[in-house]
C-alpha cells in the first residue's frame, strides 16, 4: 500500500465529510469543496476519521492513491483554516495593487500586467509591494501565487522582480571588469 495514502485523515470538529457517488464533499465553517475519486479509489467515512482504499496494486492506482489522500487532507485543514501565500514584489518601481477582481502590476514593463483572481482566492496588498493570497483550496492559492511569480521571476544579478516571502535566493556576482 501507499505509505500516505493507508494512512486515515481526522477530520477536525466543525467539519463535515460525505461521500457520494465518486465525490467527496467537504463543508467547514470557510465554506466547502468537492474532489472526485478516480475510478479503483474508495473512500468510507468512519466516526472522525476518513479512510481511503484502492482496487488493485498497479502503480498508477499507488500514485493516485497518495494523490488523493494528500488533496483530501489539505481540503480538511482548508475548509476550517484556509491558506495563505505572502508574496514580496522587489525592484525600483515596482509596485502591485487591486483593481476590482484583478491584481495589477508595474514591473518595469512598457505597460502594466494584471491578472484575473479567480472564485475562492481573495488578495490584499500592502504597501504596494507586499501580496497575501488567502483562500480555502491550497491548489488554487498556490496555483495563482506560481502565476503571479512567473510574471517577474527574480533576476539573480539584482534580484529584482516577484519573489515568495521567505524565499532565499541565490545572487551570482557580476562580469569581473579588465585588468
Amino acid at each position: 500500500m501507499s505509505r500516505i495514502g493507508r494512512k486515515p485523515i481526522s477530520i477536525p470538529k466543525g467539519v463535515e465529510v460525505r461521500v457520494i457517488d465518486g465525490n467527496v464533499l467537504v463543508k467547514g465553517p470557510l465554506g466547502q469543496l468537492q474532489w472526485g475519486l478516480s475510478p479503483g479509489i474508495q473512500a468510507s467515512v468512519e466516526k472522525e476519521e476518513v479512510s481511503l482504499s484502492r482496487n488493485s496494486d498497479s502503480a498508477k492506482l499507488k500514485a493516485l492513491h497518495g494523490l488523493t489522500r494528500a488533496e483530501l487532507a489539505n481540503q480538511l485543514k482548508g475548509v476550517k483554516e484556509g491558506f495563505q501565500e505572502n508574496l514580496e514584489v522587489m525592484g525600483v518601481g515596482y509596485r502591485a495593487q487591486i483593481q476590482g477582481s484583478e491584481l495589477s502590476f508595474s514591473i518595469g514593463y512598457a505597460h502594466p500586467v494584471s491578472i484575473k483572481l479567480p472564485k475562492g482566492v481573495e488578495a490584499s496588498v500592502d504597501r504596494q509591494t507586499s501580496i497575501s493570497l488567502k483562500g480555502i483550496d491550497k491548489r488554487m492559492v498556490s496555483l495563482v501565487a506560481a502565476q503571479i511569480r512567473s510574471m517577474k521571476v527574480p533576476d539573480v544579478y539584482k534580484q529584482k522582480g516577484i519573489k515568495y516571502v521567505g524565499e532565499i535566493l541565490r545572487k551570482k556576482a557580476g562580469k569581473a571588469g579588465k585588468k
